[in-house]
C-alpha cells in the first residue's frame, strides 16, 4: 500500500505566500515524477508544477516565477512554495506520484487535496 498525504493549504491574502507539502509513504520501491495539480469550482484539473526524480522540473505558464516546487527524494516528500498569491490560485490542490512498489507494480497515486483559498 501506498498513501499520498498532503499539509499546508489555508486562507491567504493576495500577494502572501504558502507552503504545501505532500509526503508519500508504504511499500515504495521507486518514486518517478512528483508534482502538484490544482482544481477551481466549475473547471478542469489542471497541473502546477512537476518535478521528475533526476530534478528537472517543469511549470504551468500561470505560476511561472511564482511558485518554486521541491523534492526531497530520501524522504519521498515534494513541497510547493507559493509566493506572490493571486485569488486566480483559488483551488483544490493535489499531490500526485508515479510509484512503483516493492511488488514491482508502477501506479499513479492521488492525495486528498488541500484547500488554497486566496481572499481579502
Amino acid at each position: 500500500q501506498v498513501q499520498v498525504v498532503e499539509s499546508g493549504g489555508g486562507l491567504v491574502q493576495p500577494g502572501g505566500s504558502l507552503r504545501l507539502s505532500c509526503a508519500v509513504s508504504g511499500s515504495i520501491f521507486s518514486v518517478y515524477h512528483m508534482g502538484w495539480y490544482r482544481q477551481a469550482p466549475g473547471k478542469q484539473r489542471e497541473l502546477v508544477a512537476v518535478v521528475i526524480g533526476g530534478g528537472g522540473t517543469s511549470y504551468a505558464d500561470s505560476v511561472k516565477g511564482r511558485f518554486t516546487i521541491s523534492r526531497d527524494n530520501a524522504k519521498n516528500t515534494v513541497n510547493l512554495q507559493m509566493n506572490s498569491l493571486k485569488p486566480e490560485d483559488t483551488a483544490v490542490y493535489y499531490c500526485n506520484a508515479k510509484v512503483t512498489s516493492t511488488l514491482g507494480t508502477t501506479t499513479t497515486y492521488w492525495g486528498q487535496g488541500t484547500q488554497v483559498t486566496v481572499s481579502s
